[in-house]
């Protein structure tokens, strides 16, 4: 081999080797600058002891209690035994929390969270073959396929941003277990992950399945390996079929602020105690024939849960019918860019078109769009995590910490 061509080789191999050692200290920079962020976050969204979503800084009592649904719950328990046992010891401790930890109230939508558990991408086959049998378990099959869909699109948002599979991806969420599974003592389970969210709290055959958090940027994948995924297009066309469904003087009342320039949800990560008072319209003033369609419409939210707990759950929400008050922010054209929210005693859902984030080269402004969407349902009066339940329980049942 010539001499000029054997340097020629060794130093395209020195470059390479640098460069690789470049690209590995990026990352290792960029962990460290996440993991910087996600401790500012929860230091600040963790200095307050939980109290809940309330209208006035207090949670209303009484509204929640301890009692059968006649609804098994054996069949999450032991799709949560299947996973754990799917898993090493080292992972078993990575993975699993006491109930009352605070380890709950640690999640976050934004994709540079450091999240704990186990995540998808370190799975093998079949602990993630376990890990989809509890969310397949746990859910309706609305609300697996939502999830999965979740996951997809953030693979697809990687390919948006020149293949960048080490901010976004498919895999890139994490699965906590919350105490023991067990037919009688408190436990649940937590996914966490760019836009989707699922807190899972089991007692009894009682199920509380908020905070729960979903969306995408972009909501329709229209190129890429997911191709034709899309999400929350129903929630969306519904929920402004829901105002225009209104008379004009309740529309007055239901838009409380016409121009949408920004963010509008409240009730997202390291929010649990946000004051929030009624706004909007009253729904003890609409027809029967409207409150069957806001029903519906909620339906679309509580669905995602496994369909027994869902119509539990879809009782609760109907015995505070009249107690209940729907907002909306934004235009009403058939393109416009809204938020609406759904608020009662026992639950808040929000629906947000969001400005520009992991998208925002492809977009000339920051106003919002509706190719990136938020959602959000959480428990008010504190039983977000089935805290009530579990502060009840705990009553019945002294608890050594």
């Amino acid at each position: 081999m010539p001499k000029r061509l054997g340097l020629l080789i060794v130093t395209i191999l020195i470059g390479f080797v640098l460069v690789g050692k470049a690209v590995q200290q990026s990352r290792v920079d960029l962990q460290e600058r996440f993991r910087r962020m996600s401790d500012e976050y929860e230091a600040e969204g963790l200095a307050e002891k939980y109290t809940g979503v309330t209208t006035h800084g207090a949670p209303a009592e009484g509204l929640f209690g301890i009692h059968s649904t006649g609804v098994s719950t054996e069949p999450i328990q032991r799709a949560a035994k299947d996973f754990l046992g799917s898993l090493t010891s080292e992972q078993v401790a990575k993975t699993v929390f006491p109930v009352d930890d605070p380890e709950w109230r640690k999640w976050m939508n934004q994709h540079f969270y450091i999240r704990q558990g186990m995540g998808f991408d370190e799975m093998q086959e079949v602990q993630r073959n376990a890990a989809f049998g509890l969310l397949r378990e746990s859910l309706s099959a609305r609300g697996l396929k939502l999830t999965r869909d979740i996951m997809k699109l953030n693979h697809t948002l990687g390919e948006l941003n020149g293949d960048n599979f080490v901010e976004y991806g498919e895999w890139l969420y994490w699965i906590t277990i919350m105490g023991e599974p067990s037919s009688t003592e408190p436990w649940g389970w937590q996914l966490d992950g760019h836009h989707a969210i699922i807190n899972y709290f089991v007692l009894g055959d009682q199920v509380v399945m908020t905070p729960f958090f979903v969306g995408s940027e972009p909501v329709i994948a229209e190129t890429g390996k997911y191709m034709g995924t899309s999400i929350m297009q129903v929630e969306q066309n519904r929920g402004l079929a829901m105002l225009r469904a209104l008379s004009e003087g309740q529309q007055e009342q239901a838009v409380i602020q016409v121009s949408k320039t920004g963010n509008d949800n409240l009730g997202e990560a390291f929010k649990d105690n946000i004051v929030l008072d009624y706004a909007g319209v009253s729904v003890a003033s609409w027809s029967d024939t409207q409150k069957d369609q806001l029903l519906e419409l909620i339906e679309l939210y509580i669905g995602n849960l496994r369909d027994g707990h869902a119509r539990v759950r879809m009782e609760e929400v109907t015995a505070h019918l009249n107690d209940t008050f729907f907002a909306w922010i934004g235009g009403t054209d058939d393109e416009a860019v809204f938020y609406y929210r759904i608020h009662s005693p026992v639950i808040l859902i929000e629906f947000d078109h969001q400005q520009p984030a992991g998208l925002r080269h492809l977009f000339s402004s920051d106003l919002p769009i509706r190719e990136h969407v938020h959602a959000v349902i959480r428990t008010p009066n504190g039983n977000d995590y089935g805290k009530d339940l579990l502060r009840q329980h705990y009553k019945a049942h002294p608890h050594t910490p």
